[in-house]
């Protein structure tokens, strides 16, 4: 069963922090270059292990249908938000598809792994 605070607070989440540091980004004018892209993947990253992890489920495939929704609420606010200044141009940076991918595959990687010790504990109480 789908935890829904879980599945779209995360990803309103994830997008309002991203945000947040990328205004921040622009306000000490650190946008040009590869280096403050590189710089809000990495942040970007480390939310979505966190959000990934804070589900506590043990498989990668419980957490996708998670991990496709927080990607989707990524592209719908960037739309939302960007459509008034870019409209679609946004979606020419690849940066941007970068962060996409790596909101979908890095919450995969923090599936808590079930030991064999744990099962047969279970058997044993």
């Amino acid at each position: 069963m789908l935890k829904y605070r879980s599945l779209f607070g995360w990803g309103v989440s994830i997008y309002a922090i991203v945000h947040m540091v990328w205004t921040g980004f622009l306000s000490y004018e650190f946008v040009d270059g590869t280096a403050p892209h590189i710089a809000i993947l990495l942040v970007l990253s480390v939310i979505a292990a966190i959000a990934g992890s804070s589900l506590h489920f043990s498989t990668w495939k419980d957490i996708l249908p998670y991990s496709l929704t927080w990607g989707l609420c990524m592209a719908i606010l960037n739309t939302i938000m960007s459509w008034p200044f870019i409209a679609w141009g946004v979606f020419v940076e690849p940066y941007v598809w970068m962060s996409y991918v790596l909101v979908i595959i890095v919450p995969l990687f923090f599936a808590r792994g079930i030991a064999i010790t744990d099962e047969i504990s279970k058997w044993h109480t």
